[in-house]
């Protein structure tokens, strides 16, 4: 190992990720995939992906942002192999015997990061959904919401701020969840 590699890899501290990042991971993720069980698997994956490769970390960035920019990877990999399973289900169903079978899947998958003007305002709308929602809350539950989804605040310090406990805090979060969740489906989805 090169004196640089060994002096980048004593940056990371891979015994304090879990205290230190999965909060932050935590929220990082679950608004991107909005799944607990997915996000819990997709932040053990990154933790395992880091200690496998923590000899790569050059210290350029901190520690938090090389496991974010992990993370990042993980679920692009996760939409790319829902998108993978629909596009078979699709090809299956209307698969023609005279096309090669590596020419047909790639061209039936959608591609999640092309976007169009159509996406773009649907994105726009969503948003304008979601702040429309977001007023629905009652003051306290949606100033919590937003520190910690949005803002990426420290869970000890909404807790400090407002004087409630952690386990306070993620009922609060949950119930605003719900809450925006049902009023999308109301306002947005249909």
């Amino acid at each position: 190992m090169t004196r640089r590699k060994a002096m980048s890899s004593e940056k990371l501290f891979p015994n304090t990720w879990v205290d230190r990042y999965s909060d932050y991971l935590y929220n990082y993720t679950i608004v991107r995939v909005n799944d607990h069980e997915v996000t819990q698997d997709l932040i053990s994956e990154t933790f395992l992906a880091g200690l496998k490769s923590k000899d790569n970390f050059k210290g350029e960035a901190s520690e938090r942002t090389w496991l974010i920019s992990i993370l990042k990877r993980k679920i692009i990999d996760h939409y790319r192999k829902i998108n993978s399973r629909k596009g078979k289900a699709e090809v299956r169903m209307s698969y023609n015997s005279d096309e090669a079978e590596g020419d047909w899947l790639e061209e039936r998958v959608s591609d999640p990061f092309d976007k169009t003007a159509e996406d773009r305002l649907e994105n726009e709308e969503l948003g304008l959904a979601i702040l429309n929602c977001l007023d629905k809350l009652n003051d306290k539950q949606a100033t919590i919401f937003k520190l910690k989804t949005i803002d990426n605040f420290d869970t000890e310090a909404i807790c400090n701020e407002f004087n409630i406990t952690a386990s306070n805090l993620w009922v609060i979060i949950h119930r605003a969840r719900k809450s925006m969740a049902e009023c999308l489906e109301e306002n947005w989805l249909n």
